[in-house]
């Protein structure tokens, strides 16, 4: 939410794609997420800017030979999940509309929630959750922004920030939902 509010033209793309499929005389369902590939494609970008977990710890089973580097057998290795989908000046959800990126950690272009047997085992119900949550607070409420309560400044989100086992924002996002389709709420 705090992206696309600081990005209102992909805010308003987003709620044209859920007017355009769903409508306004009802609410977003789990069964309409599957035909809404620019909300889909906001949550991907979301992951690769954002991931839960800045460092992913896995051991080497056998001596590998990486870019010229020899990585042991029983290596303690650490994947920096942040810094590589890390260029925060850049939140845009285009890139994965037409993409087959696979975000559950099958094909290693995306890994919100790692890979293999050591996988956020939280994973499936976020992925069935996350498309309808967010499209039901894009598509049912403009968001306005409390100016100076969260860092952020003219009316724009902080995106700041502090270190953690997870990556936590350094300030709340606070902001009030106004009644966009009162029908429906």
């Amino acid at each position: 939410m705090a992206e696309i509010i600081n990005h209102p033209q992909l805010l308003t793309k987003a709620r044209q794609e859920i007017d355009r499929v769903v409508g306004s005389d009802r609410l977003v369902q789990e069964s309409d997420a599957p035909n809404l590939p620019y909300v889909q494609a906001i949550i991907k970008e979301t992951f690769r800017l954002h991931p839960i977990i800045p460092m992913i710890a896995r051991k080497s089973t056998r001596e590998c030979h990486v870019n010229g580097y020899t990585i042991p057998a029983e290596t303690l290795l650490f994947v920096n999940m942040w810094s590589i989908g890390r260029d925060p000046n850049h939140f845009w959800p285009d890139r994965f509309v037409r993409s087959e990126v696979d975000i559950t950690g099958q094909h290693f272009q995306l890994l919100p929630f790692g890979s293999g047997r050591r996988s956020c085992p939280g994973m499936p119900l976020a992925l069935r959750q996350l498309p309808t949550a967010l499209a039901a607070m894009i598509q049912c409420f403009d968001w306005k922004v409390i100016s100076g309560v969260d860092g952020g400044d003219a009316g724009l989100v902080s995106m700041d920030e502090r270190p953690g086992l997870t990556v936590p924002r350094a300030h709340d996002l606070v902001c009030i939902p106004v009644a966009r389709l009162p029908n429906i709420i």
